[in-house]
């Protein structure tokens, strides 16, 4: 698998007392903020990775950690993975913010999202 980029996800009880903390505590510098001003998500440097502390969607699988693998092509990912034996917890499909992502878990049920940045995505235009 070719990753592109990748980050840790954090799902944390109170989104935004842990997003005080590394920013404030910690002094974590912001790579980019996203979602509605009033609740953003916000995505830190963190050394040579990132660290995204953001509110959870209905349906995720339990659990704070996650993974967020960026890769070229989600449906490619998908059919190599399945004939793989991997175990899709949630198959490919386009989410309201735009990216396509689907989910697999390791083999100790850490969630690994994988992420397609469609061509006509703000993402690839908004260089922050």
């Amino acid at each position: 698998m070719e990753v592109l980029s990748s980050r840790i996800l954090l799902r944390p009880s109170d989104v935004e007392r842990s997003q005080r903390f590394y920013r404030e505590v910690l002094g974590l510098a912001v790579y980019r903020e996203f979602g509605p001003p009033s609740h953003p998500g916000l995505v830190f440097f963190l050394g040579q990775g990132l660290l995204e502390v953001s509110g959870g969607s209905p349906g995720e699988a339990p659990g704070p950690v996650q993974i967020w693998l960026q890769v070229r092509d989600v449906r490619a990912e998908h059919s190599r993975l399945v004939a793989a034996g991997v175990t899709v917890t949630r198959s490919p499909r386009t989410e309201p913010w735009g990216l396509v992502e689907m989910s697999i878990e390791d083999p100790d049920g850490v969630r690994i999202v994988l992420v397609e940045v469609p061509p006509e995505h703000p993402l690839r235009r908004d260089p922050r």
